[in-house]
């Protein structure tokens, strides 16, 4: 077994790996960009080595600079996690040479199974089932429609290289598709490196099965069971769940013991997950991920085991620890992704400061896997994700209820976060139901992304009475401060001085102002809200945790203020208000006032209009790509182009305007 090891990753994955390692006495090296100085990764580590600006393309991507560093500090072997260099062959090549383990399978293996479109081409020499497609090397327009008029629409539109939904198109009309592999290349190059793309026949409701596998330098290869990760948004895995809920046995072997084939097929070492679909009882190879995937924590709860473990003994030479015969599973678990991200506008990343972070208490049946701390920075550098939340009961009801729980109880305030829209799944009784294929979360999307609310009257309570007992706090350090034990800044029952006993608050919901008036009475208070009068009273506070009696019933929710700000954090719900913040606006509607703005910071990849273009609603204008993902701006209504303010390989920051437009009267 190693003594040192290097991880070469920074975030969730890198603080994973490094508490299996701790745990086996295994010295940890991190990595950081400038961007991550003080992040948790670097923190956790023995040593960290800072390895070049914010960019990843110039810290995390650069396999020469963090091989150094490996070489610099004796780290005997690296490990990639997932993402970044992971599937990287070159970097797996230059590892070998250097002398240094690669935590991951042969190049040779990398190669084969890197390339969706190459994998696809030995898995069907090898006999194992495939979409119906065309990965050819032919990559022309002319020969992609051509071959697409072949498998018949609609057609899944897919590059080559990589994953995580990047460079995905769906194709529903051959009008389509000249725009969708425009757009899909961009992205895959952005994303890989390799624009070159595949073309398969688009499944009507199929289910996305994955398998487990695990191969050694000893021959010996097993599955470790399957998950599903069905429920996607943009091609993107959402939540996952293992074991895979009604499947027959033995279409659970078959896929298990086709992917081990597969796996060996390329002489496989290590850790990988074979992926398929899955509908009407068949079964159809998608691609093999060449690493360990996100979702390996739900694997680990029905195993009892710790894969990073495993891939550690393996890539030290030895055995695999159990030969299939000996692997079971009991019970069922849920991971679920949290990300900064806004569902209500198509899943956009969000940035800011965690200005507070509270996750569910962990315990046999609730797991959370992080690197991000309260007080961290959502940088636009790199994913967003927050945090994996990962339960586990006997039967899959149960761990569905515990799911709920733990979404319910996990707080977080100062940036947008897909909390509550996870709770959304997790409820729908589809869900619950077994109602489940890759089409999930757009099929039922008005059910799990309802129409925006205003700020309910519990939530308008909880804020005015934080405020009031905040209040209550700084009056009573100010009677501390005056030393007089008579003064009235020691009373908390309301008494002013020539007035009423009342506060009122002004609260900016959006661009709606709402307005709460709290009168003292006798036992409490009698809050005047916009829709209703609610009694409140036995209200304590302590750190962000406010409980009180609202209504005649006893209730608590976090509230959490910077600056003007105030969230309310109840029940899996986050509601923002403002605080009478004279700065603060209305929300201006789309292209109301002809003003269209980044959504956040990005690099303008695609300009298609020009100045004095007339153009429809909803007719594609100009194209950011953020966090490797593209976001179209999109003309709010009929009208005309005024103005473009900047071209293709610009840079922009939210909220600027990128172009001028005006609507037909």
């Amino acid at each position: 077994m190693f003594d040192k090891i290097l991880i070469a990753n920074r975030g969730e994955i890198a603080c994973r790996v490094m508490r299996t390692a701790k745990r086996l006495g295994i010295r940890t090296v991190a990595v950081y960009s400038e961007a991550d100085a003080n992040a948790m990764h670097v923190a956790m580590a023995d040593e960290a080595v800072l390895i070049g600006p914010a960019a990843a393309a110039e810290s995390y991507l650069k396999g020469d600079v963090i091989l150094e560093a490996a070489k610099r500090t004796g780290a005997q072997a690296i490990h990639p996690g997932y993402g970044f260099l992971s599937e990287n062959a070159g970097f797996a090549e230059a590892c070998a040479k250097a002398g240094v383990v690669f935590i991951g399978p042969p190049v040779g293996a990398i190669h084969a199974m890197g390339s969706k479109a190459e994998s696809k081409r030995l898995m069907e020499a090898a006999g194992v089932p495939l979409v119906p497609g065309y990965h050819g090397k032919g990559q022309t327009l002319e020969e992609l429609t051509r071959e697409a008029a072949i498998i018949g629409y609609p057609v899944l539109v897919k590059a080559s290289a990589g994953g995580g939904g990047k460079g995905m198109r769906v194709v529903s009309e051959a009008s389509g598709l000249a725009e969708a592999v425009a757009s899909a290349k961009r992205e895959a190059k952005a994303a890989f490196g390799d624009d070159s793309l595949l073309l398969e026949t688009y499944l009507g409701r199929p289910r996305h099965v994955e398998i487990q596998v695990f191969c050694d330098t000893h021959g010996n290869g097993v599955y470790l069971f399957e998950r599903d990760c069905s429920i996607q948004r943009r091609h993107q895995k959402v939540i996952e769940e293992a074991p895979a809920p009604a499947l027959a046995d033995e279409t659970r072997r078959a896929m298990g013991e086709a992917a081990v084939a597969a796996a060996q097929a390329v002489d496989y070492v290590g850790a990988g997950t074979v992926e398929f679909l899955y509908q009407d009882g068949r079964f159809f190879f998608i691609e093999m991920n060449t690493r360990l995937q996100v979702e390996h924590p739900v694997t680990e709860m029905i195993t009892g085991l710790d894969l990073v473990e495993w891939q550690l003994l393996v890539a030290s030479g030895g055995k695999l620890p159990l030969a299939q015969e000996q692997l079971s599973r009991k019970g069922h678990a849920f991971e679920a992704r949290l990300y900064a991200e806004d569902p209500s506008r198509d899943f956009l990343p969000a940035i800011g400061k965690l200005v507070h972070l509270a996750p569910p208490s962990e315990n046999r049946h609730v797991r959370v896997d992080t690197g991000v701390r309260q007080g961290d920075q959502v940088t636009p550098f790199y994913d967003p994700m927050i945090a994996k939340l990962i339960v586990w009961d006997e039967d899959r009801d149960s761990a569905l209820r515990r799911l709920r729980r733990a979404l319910a109880d996990y707080q977080v305030a100062g940036v947008t976060t897909n909390v509550s829209f996870l709770g959304a799944i997790a409820a729908h009784p589809a869900f619950a139901a077994l109602e489940i294929d890759t089409g999930f979360i757009e099929r039922y999307r008005a059910d799990l992304q309802p129409p925006a609310a205003p700020v309910p009257a519990m939530g308008l309570a909880f804020a005015s009475l934080a405020l009031l007992l905040w209040r209550e706090e700084d009056s009573a350090r100010t009677a501390a401060r005056s030393g007089d034990p008579h003064s009235p800044w020691h009373q908390t029952n309301g008494w002013r001085l020539n007035d009423d006993n009342h506060h009122d608050f002004r609260f900016m919901d959006g661009a709606d102002e709402r307005r709460v008036t709290v009168h003292f009475v006798a036992d409490g208070w009698s809050l005047d809200l916009p829709d209703q009068t609610l009694s409140a009273r036995r209200a304590t506070l302590s750190g962000t945790t406010l409980s009180a009696e609202i209504g005649g019933e006893r209730r608590t929710a976090s509230v959490v203020r910077s600056g003007f700000d105030i969230t309310v954090l109840h029940d899996g719900h986050a509601w923002k208000i403002k605080l009478d913040d004279p700065s603060a606006t209305a929300a201006e509607r789309e292209g109301g006032d002809g003003r269209l703005a980044a959504p956040m910071p990005g690099t303008v990849v695609q300009v298609l209009v020009q100045p004095g273009d007339a153009v429809t609603a909803g007719q594609p204008l100009i194209v950011v790509e953020a966090m490797k993902m593209e976001h179209a701006i999109k003309a709010p209504a009929e009208g005309k182009v005024a103005a473009i303010h900047f071209k293709v390989g610009d840079t922009v920051a939210e909220g600027v305007e990128l172009l001028a437009f005006e609507v037909k009267e």
